[in-house]
């Protein structure tokens, strides 16, 4: 039996309980650092080592004084509903093999949610359990009890702080606490974590120094501290991913030489240091940028005979790196819960066409589907969560894992159900709790954001008939005829509203939405009331485009993407003007015309992807760690070897390479069953490398 430890009740009375969520008052956390050790010595050499661990919030977990493992993975969760409990947590689960005869384990556990992203049950703990096989072939179960020792760290301040004038407390005995966590094993590897950047200063007696160090990528990572004084010296470490942008900071304090790791993830493009040393002798203070990410086995290349086009895509990939964590993030600075479905369905399709490994996204699926069952199938984005029955579908292509939809069906129907209670008598979607997320721009003084109807109906309906289309291949795909015909037949209805109500037949449009009043009860901070400007805009008639609702969608994309008055985009809603372009059978026209909008940004800033083209507000600063609007990751192989995945997990596909006006291409594109390779030369016939377990068709 597994057992959670956790602080001596008796010794600490308010280090035991937390808020549930990031986003709720810190004040009431009770900020808390807690460290575990406990040496294991056994009379026979270890073959290998079986492990299990978890904490709530955050473990860092070393063996023998070398790092195992940080995590655990993260929970989910949404914008709203963060007042409740979320019940899964996720253990890490690791095997190794150490040699020798001693096990020596060292964590240091943060208690309290401190990023919105993060959750907790509540109470400070953690559990480790382990299965010692030894080279003799017997076995011994081994894990965390009263034999732990226990202390608090109080250097750990506060988020952000730490002061090593403060002495750990000393070691006593752990306190084993009620298992109120409900633990399932995370189905994916433990984060890589290596010394990326080191920066080294001296500082004089008396001396204050202000130094900027950049560096040539921005990383996602932790901050290690290595302080050499016999006098106090204070300051602070701000991390910053351009010079100029607001970033983020840590705060120290050291009265002797020292040692710190950080439990705050960073973006970081380079550091400030601004510190004081308030003693009579020289100060040496090193900062190592601990990099952290979803490890990567491989990574498969496109290049091309564009230079610049391939320093996109280089930047592309490595923005997705970073925001391949324990959950796949928006931007490491920003660190948004799982609800940003329509970020990590982007990441997750570039991930098809570069690393390859799609487990972290099959993970934030499943994950996805237990926040829809927690909250009655709502979601604080509602054009996100229709987002998430395309990424189920996709998943399912392109890993041929039926199991995935078996899983999360309850969820999807119960989300479709939710839906249809949405309903007009019109036919269309008319009654949401709101018309959220269209794009990050503000129309008319109107954010994008959470925009009224007439700048967000069309693009939701649009949306929730690409979700109808995608459930009911869903519903084949797991044998449930029934259920595939029932959805069929909704999108084919919807299809007609929206063409009935939504589409302007003598301007040949989709404008964004009706007119009429949002009823009062539904008015709110994500739902404004409605407007009386009739919108034409690209989004509508894109989607219309993208999805198939258009009778001639070819037309109307060439009509909307030649017509400037329709207005702009961001990098974001790129991704589906992309793929609206390749459905549509015009990459050859339009896919490096489109594309070719990142060089500039690129050529400004080599580190990362800006979040944005166009600031949405004046004031604005983008980050420039936002894997969402790296979609030409995906569309430019995906438009340069016309992929089909005709049977799901690439067990047949078709492909009509096009050189899309270069010289020269090659795309590696990863498949369950290794590479497909495609090369071609302006004057001669592609060449097709593919594993022999895939049929071209």
């Amino acid at each position: 039996m597994e057992h959670w430890i956790w602080l001596d009740p008796a010794r600490y009375p308010d280090r035991q309980t937390t808020v549930l969520s990031g986003f709720l008052d810190k004040k009431e956390g009770h900020y808390t650092v807690a460290e575990f050790r406990r040496e294991y010595v056994f009379d026979r050499e270890i073959r290998s080592v079986s492990l299990r661990v978890s904490a709530d919030t955050e473990f860092r977990l070393l063996r023998n004084g070398t790092l195992l493992a940080t995590g655990p993975a993260n929970r989910g969760g949404d914008f709203m509903a963060n007042e409740a409990l979320r019940p899964n947590c996720y253990a890490t689960v690791l095997e190794f093999a150490p040699g020798g005869c001693s096990l020596d384990f060292f964590a240091r556990v943060k208690m309290m949610p401190v990023f919105i992203n993060e959750y907790s049950s509540g109470h400070g703990g953690f559990m480790l359990s382990a299965r010692v096989t030894f080279a003799d072939g017997t076995l011994c179960e081994i894990g965390t009890d009263e034999r732990w020792q226990a202390r608090r760290n109080g250097a750990y301040v506060c988020p952000g702080y730490y002061d090593n004038g403060i002495d750990p407390d000393g070691y006593a005995p752990a306190a084993v606490t009620p298992a109120i966590w409900q633990v399932v094993d995370a189905p994916i590897p433990v984060r890589d974590e290596w010394p990326a950047e080191t920066v080294t200063v001296r500082i004089a007696p008396g001396e204050a120094v202000d130094r900027a160090f950049s560096f040539d990528t921005i990383y996602a990572g932790y901050l290690k501290l290595d302080v050499h004084t016999v006098g106090e010296v204070t300051g602070e470490v701000f991390c910053f991913e351009v010079e100029g942008d607001s970033g983020s900071r840590e705060a120290f304090r050291f009265t002797r030489d020292g040692e710190f790791v950080g439990l705050q993830l960073h973006s970081v493009g380079g550091v400030r240091l601004s510190f004081q040393n308030r003693s009579e002798t020289e100060a040496t203070l090193t900062v190592t940028l601990l990099a952290t990410c979803y490890p990567v086995q491989s990574e498969a290349k496109t290049r091309t005979s564009d230079g610049e086009l391939n320093a996109v895509l280089e930047v592309c990939a490595r923005s997705l790196k970073y925001c391949r964590q324990l959950m796949h993030l928006d931007s490491p600075r920003h660190s948004e819960p799982l609800a940003c479905t329509g970020d990590y369905y982007i990441e997750t399709m570039m991930t098809a066409c570069s690393f390859g490994d799609l487990r972290l996204s099959r993970f934030d699926a499943v994950r996805t589907a237990e926040l829809l069952r927690q909250q009655g199938g709502v979601m604080f984005h509602t054009t996100y969560s229709m987002i998430w029955v395309r990424m189920l579908y996709d998943l399912y292509l392109l890993t041929g894992d039926r199991g995935l939809l078996l899983e999360t069906e309850d969820a999807l129907v119960l989300l479709l159900d939710r839906f249809r209670t949405y309903l007009g008598d019109n036919g269309l979607i008319e009654t949401p709790p709101s018309y959220m997320f269209i794009d990050w721009l503000v129309v008319d003084g109107i954010s994008l954001h959470h925009p009224p109807k007439a700048l967000g109906q069309t693009c939701l309906n649009l949306f929730y008939y690409g979700a109808l289309t995608a459930a009911a291949r869903v519903f084949d795909a797991i044998d449930r005829p029934g259920g595939a015909a029932r959805y069929r037949a909704e999108a084919a209805a919807l299809k007609e509203a929206i063409n009935a109500n939504l589409f302007d037949r003598k301007r040949g449009l989709y404008f964004e939405g009706l007119n009429t009043p949002t009823p009062e009860e539904l008015i709110g901070q994500y739902m404004p009331q409605n407007v009386e400007t009739r919108y034409y805009r690209i989004h509508a008639n894109v989607l219309a485009a993208c999805f198939g609702v258009a009778e001639d969608g070819a037309d109307l994309l060439r009509r909307t993407l030649t017509n400037p008055s329709l207005g702009v985009y961001q990098p974001y809603f790129a991704h589906f003007v992309l793929e609206a372009v390749r459905r549509c059978g015009l990459r050859e026209e339009f896919t490096l015309p489109i594309i070719s909008q990142w060089k500039e940004p690129v050529r400004a800033c080599p580190k990362g992807l800006p979040e944005g083209f166009y600031p949405p507000e004046p004031t604005y600063r983008f980050d420039h760690s936002h894997a969402w609007g790296g979609t030409p990751l995906y569309a430019l192989p995906m438009a340069l070897t016309g992929l089909e995945i005709c049977e799901a997990g690439f067990k047949a596909i078709r492909l009509s390479p096009t050189l899309l006006g270069l010289s020269h291409a090659t795309v590696e594109i990863p498949t369950p069953y290794g590479t497909v390779t495609v090369r071609q030369e302006e004057g001669r016939p592609p060449e097709i490398t593919l594993p022999h377990e895939i049929t071209l068709l």
